[in-house]
């Protein structure tokens, strides 16, 4: 029997599709809310939003926790959201500071402060692609686009660049072995998906994460796609000339 969900984290690493599977996940409308909560540089954007930021706008993170829990959540109570490798550390770190109360490793902070709490880890198999992807995205400044929301305009014109391509290659193999290692010293066998799985079969796919959560969605709930594929000849091209060796 499935556990009882409180919480879940869909961790991942920058292009692995992450905005289109948490978009497709809170169409569902009983699988949380998932954003980047606790991505540090959002986090008073965030605090600023929900009226948490003192005058000076100092932020108390175990009060940001508390209230990330109830924005993040739908009303089945499920909170959700979104962490980069990057961002972990920042949590436990932030939640061991802010509660003298929390205790033990990694994980039992974490369910300390969020319940019984689960994780899908989204990577990609092609991590050439998701490097050229990030690269892309690093220069022009367009991560993501919602469909019917409008292009969103370039700050730059992207170039190739192989040195970038060949660093974030690194930094992706690294963001992942470091989740593996995690997973396998706190004791965690995360839902674990492929970006070429759910891009394939983005419905199916959400349906699938979902019962694995032990959620039950109606067989006629309407999952919806949220954003654009940005992927196009331009990507195809740098995949060729980076795996060519130029």
């Amino acid at each position: 029997m499935t556990p009882r969900l409180d919480a879940y984290f869909v961790c991942a690493t920058p292009r692995t599709g992450s905005s289109l599977l948490c978009g497709l996940l809170l169409s569902t409308g009983i699988a949380g809310r998932p954003e980047s909560y606790f991505r540090g540089s959002d986090i008073p954007t965030w605090a600023t939003q929900w009226g948490i930021a003192d005058d000076s706008g100092a932020v108390d993170f175990g009060v940001f926790v508390r209230r990330a829990r109830v924005e993040g959540a739908t009303d089945n109570g499920v909170f959700a959201c979104r962490v980069m490798w990057g961002s972990l550390d920042e949590v436990v770190d932030g939640l061991r500071s802010s509660s003298p109360d929390c205790r033990g490793d990694d994980l039992d902070v974490l369910r300390q402060a969020f319940g019984e709490l689960r994780f899908v880890f989204l990577s990609r198999q092609d991590v050439v692609a998701q490097a050229v992807s990030w690269a892309r995205a690093e220069q022009t400044d367009v991560w993501h686009e919602p469909i019917g929301g409008g292009r969103v305009q370039a700050r730059s014109a992207a170039v190739y660049d192989r040195a970038q391509i060949d660093e974030l290659v690194s930094t992706i193999e690294t963001h992942n072995h470091a989740w593996h290692e995690w997973f396998a010293r706190v004791g965690v066998q995360p839902l674990e998906l492929r970006y070429e799985t759910l891009e394939e079969a983005p419905i199916t796919t959400t349906r699938e994460i979902v019962a694995a959560l032990g959620l039950e969605l109606d067989h006629e709930a309407r999952i919806r796609i949220g954003h654009l594929r940005l992927r196009d000849e331009l990507n195809s091209a740098w995949i060729e000339r980076y795996r060519s060796g130029a």
